[in-house]
């Protein structure tokens, strides 16, 4: 029992040296939505292969994310009869409403500042992608090797889905650590050693009283 409770307390102490070294990487780039009624879905595809119908509305978001799941909406209520209200519909063409978030200035690479956020009506043929529908709107466009969608309207200047520190990474949850205190994990996992601990040295105490 009490080789049991030495390694569980050496175990709480290895959780506690690692608690606050443990980072998770986010990136820096655009991300593409489709509108789904009243809010954001993040697209299955993505802008150079998705055609999207006449009517349709879909967004990009400039961020730094760790992932789809984590990736920051687009801002703004928007829809299809507001956005392309000034652009008549014409037989043989279609029209798409865009979304164009440029981010914070906390999501812009150093040195640059994001853009309003704007909307646009492209209208462009029935079978044109969300990346030529874009091209009408929001020249000019940048893409890397990888067809990635580095920048919209020339934002960012540089760069394309470049890894960011956690650290510098904007967070749309308040994070459990501060400059001012220790972290919640290391908290907890004090209290943890503390308890193991306890349990120890009871432990050794009723053997010894036995």
């Amino acid at each position: 029992m009490i080789r049991r409770a030495v390694l569980l307390l050496l175990a709480a102490l290895l959780l506690c040296a690692g608690a606050g070294q443990a980072q998770a990487a986010g990136y820096r780039y655009w991300s593409f939505w489709d509108r789904d009624g009243d809010h954001w879905v993040y697209a299955t595809q993505g802008p150079s292969m998705a055609r999207p119908s006449d009517g349709d509305v879909q967004g990009f978001r400039f961020a730094v994310s760790e992932d789809s799941a984590d990736a920051a909406r687009p801002r703004g209520q928007v829809d299809f009869d507001t956005i392309c209200a000034k652009t008549p519909a014409q037989d043989g063409k279609k029209r798409v409403a865009l979304l164009l978030d440029f981010g914070t200035a906390t999501d812009a690479p150093s040195g640059e500042t994001p853009p309003a956020p704007r909307t646009a009506c492209a209208q462009v043929s029935p079978d044109a992608t969300t990346a030529e529908a874009l091209a009408t709107v929001a020249k000019p466009l940048r893409y890397d090797t990888n067809a990635l969608l580095c920048a919209i309207s020339g934002y960012p200047e540089k760069g394309c889905g470049e890894q960011v520190a956690e650290k510098q990474k904007p967070s749309a949850q308040k994070k459990a650590t501060s400059d001012d205190g220790p972290s919640l994990g290391l908290v907890a996992g004090i209290a943890v050693v503390a308890v193991l601990g306890g349990a120890a040295i009871w432990q050794v105490r009723r053997r010894d009283q036995s």
